[in-house]
This record gives C-alpha cells, sequence and structure tokens, in this order.
C-alpha cells in the first residue's frame, strides 16, 4: 500500500486499500513559429548565396527527377550530402534553435536532445529525424521542424500539459491528462500539482481532479486522493479527514458532501471520516468515537 509523500520530508500519507487514475489544464502553447521566425529576421540569405542555393537544390531535383528506383536515392543521397559539404563552407552550418510553444522544463528536454545538431551541415539535417527525436521528449505531444537559412533551425511544439504527480510503490512520476508519464518532469518542481496515488490511479485520474477542481472548500483542503482497490476514490484532507467516494457516480456523492457542507460546515467539522458509498444515506465517524449516525443527528 503506497505511502502519499512528497518531497521526502513529508511524514506517510494516504494509501489505497490495495497496490492499486485539472485540474490543470493543458498548457498553453505560447507563440509560435511565426512569431519567431519574425524574430529572425536578421538571420537572411544574401542574394547572390540564395541564388546559387536555390540552383544546386534545383539542380538535385532533376536529377532525381532522371534517376530511376533505387539509383534515385542513391542519387538524392550523394547529391544532398555533397551539398551539404559544399555549403558548410558558406556558413551553412547549425548555429542557433528556436523553440516555440514550450514551458522552460519542456524547452529545456528539447534543447538537450537537439544538442548534437549544433555545427551540422544544415542542409545536411534529416528533418523527419530531427522531428521524430523531439516527438520522442515526454513533453512533446507533436512538433514541427522549419529549416531556416544559411543557420537556423526553428522547433514548434503543443506540449503535453502536467496533470498531477501519480505516486504508486513509493515512487512519484508526473503525469499528463491521460495519465502518461513525462519522464523529464522533475516532481519535486511540481508541488502546486495534486496528488493521486495507488495501481491505476494515473489513466483515470482526469475526471476526479476536475470534479475537486470545481469545489474550492474541499480543493484547498485535499491533501491526495487515492485509488481503492482500483475502482473507487478515497479522498484524503491535510486535517486527516478521509472522504470515501462510491464506485459508480462519484459526482452525485460528491454534490451530496456540497450541501452537508452548506448546511453544517462539515469539511471542518473534525470528523475522521464521512462515507459516501451508499447513495443518500451518508455516515460519520468523529475522531476517536466510531458512529454510523447521520450527521446533525447527535453525533
Amino acid at each position: 500500500m503506497p505511502a502519499a509523500v512528497r518531497g521526502g520530508g513529508r511524514k506517510a500519507g494516504p494509501q489505497g486499500k490495495s497496490p492499486s487514475p485539472k485540474s490543470r489544464a493543458a498548457t498553453p502553447v505560447r507563440g509560435g513559429a511565426a512569431v519567431k521566425l519574425r524574430a529572425a529576421r536578421g538571420v537572411g540569405l544574401p542574394p547572390k548565396v540564395a541564388l546559387a542555393t536555390a540552383g544546386a537544390v534545383l539542380a538535385l531535383g532533376v536529377l532525381v527527377a532522371l534517376a530511376t528506383g533505387n539509383r534515385a536515392q542513391h542519387l538524392a543521397d550523394a547529391t544532398t550530402q555533397a551539398l551539404a559539404d559544399r555549403t558548410t563552407g558558406w556558413g551553412f552550418t547549425v548555429k542557433e534553435i528556436h523553440v516555440a510553444g514550450a514551458t522552460p522544463a519542456g524547452e529545456e528536454a528539447i534543447r538537450a536532445v537537439l544538442a548534437p545538431a549544433k555545427g551540422e551541415a544544415i542542409l545536411g539535417l534529416d528533418l523527419a529525424t530531427v522531428q521524430e527525436s523531439v516527438n520522442n521528449v515526454g513533453w512533446v505531444q507533436e512538433a514541427r521542424v522549419v529549416r531556416l537559412l544559411p543557420d537556423t533551425l526553428m522547433i514548434e511544439v503543443k506540449e503535453r500539459g502536467a496533470l498531477a504527480v501519480w505516486q504508486k510503490g513509493g515512487r512519484l512520476r508526473v503525469i499528463d491528462g491521460a495519465g502518461r508519464i513525462i519522464p523529464e518532469a522533475d516532481p519535486a518542481a511540481f508541488p502546486q500539482l495534486p496528488l493521486v496515488v495507488g495501481q491505476g490511479a494515473e489513466t483515470v485520474a482526469a475526471d476526479i481532479l476536475k470534479s475537486v477542481a470545481s469545489r474550492p472548500r474541499l480543493k484547498s483542503r485535499v491533501e491526495a486522493i487515492v485509488r481503492v482497490d482500483e475502482r473507487r476514490w478515497d479522498i484524503h484532507l491535510k486535517d486527516g479527514l478521509i472522504i470515501l467516494l462510491p464506485a459508480v457516480d462519484e459526482e452525485s456523492a460528491l454534490i451530496e458532501l456540497d450541501l452537508l457542507d452548506r448546511r453544517d460546515r462539515i469539511l471542518e467539522s473534525g470528523l475522521e471520516r464521512i462515507d459516501l458509498r451508499e447513495p443518500g444515506a451518508p455516515a460519520f465517524r468523529r475522531r476517536e468515537v466510531a458512529s454510523t449516525a447521520q450527521f446533525g443527528g447527535g453525533v
């Protein structure tokens, strides 16, 4: 049973009954390729060089069109390499890499995988391979790569939004809205994210986190949301109160909790447990004193 612990300095927290999914919205894409392209206006080609390069590329296209079968591919590869080698001496090497649409953490990871491209012949780069490398970064949902001659690569990405920190087996990992792990994300850098715990919690966390986020009084008190037996949730609050939700129609149970809280301020009443698993028949237990009486009925 996993302990809900963040950062190592915290006490063992809530656990599911068995090792057993906003909420944060996806990080919006900030800026676009057009913005970066305008910022890169100074990286232009001298007219004579541009003309020479265009002629070389045109010649390459003609040669490939005249070739057939495997000869076409071999000729294209050889001509591309020759062109790259020739233009390297003119300054056609990768000197600048602009990244648009990424958060600082995502951009750092993207630049790390692109570091080997620095200094390479820009016309010799296989853009499909570069794009695949960027798409393999955990932060990236999709990427577009543009070559801006003579020496700049433009990378435009759409990121996966960090949804929550997921704890399983004592290990913390950041997940996105689909429950996929973002390997490059350090959980310690995201203390503001909600904590979900247990086997299977990562794949179904989005809905419960959205429901909790829509209730400010509840959200501000949540310590962790624990998956129990891979079928339902327990909500653990910072003061030790545990709210047991049903396996089916948890939203109705939370509406019932809202009504109780408006009437009796139940979230701050010193209870140890609120059991909402039976629709219309909530059960309560005060700290150190067990009871199944209805709240407001002498408990």
